[in-house]
């Protein structure tokens, strides 16, 4: 299953042409994904994630901007799992405009670090089975590609 969210670009969001500045489209990327998880796991993710013990740092984040997004303009934001590791995992994510039209395609791969040490440690297994009901959910659906 994937699961979708929206947002509008604001004022603050955009560069002096009117358009999202590009680094912020990192922060949609992050918004999303941490409303995906709070979703996957019925509880505010960021909260529920460091109650596990672990710090889920980005390990990779790649964007691809396809498309403009300007001052006002609302985006949907489509998340879906695309891989679960032994000790990480990812999410593919794409914005659309109104239009329907794709913005921007992101991958964020996220790892489990150990709050205490700062070591890698396996994916908690109440985080694995979120993520892993989503991903049931999906098949036979399109997903995020």
């Amino acid at each position: 299953m994937s699961f979708t969210t929206g947002r509008v670009v604001l004022f603050g969001d955009c560069d002096a042409g009117g358009a999202v500045y590009t680094p912020r489209i990192s922060d949609f990327v992050i918004e999303a994904a941490l409303e995906f998880l709070s979703f996957a796991l019925g509880t505010p993710a960021a909260r529920a994630i460091m109650a596990m013990g672990v710090l889920p740092p980005a390990r990779a984040l790649s964007i691809e901007f396809l498309h403009p997004l300007t001052w006002d303009e609302r985006v949907e934001i489509e998340v879906a799992v695309r891989a679960i590791g032994q000790r990480s995992f990812s999410l593919a994510i794409v914005a659309r405009n109104a239009a329907g039209v794709d913005a921007f395609r992101a991958m964020l791969t996220q790892a489990c670090v150990c709050s205490r040490t700062r070591r890698s440690v396996a994916l908690p297994s109440e985080l694995r089975t979120a993520l892993e009901r989503t991903t049931a959910a999906r098949e036979g659906h399109r997903g995020v590609s």
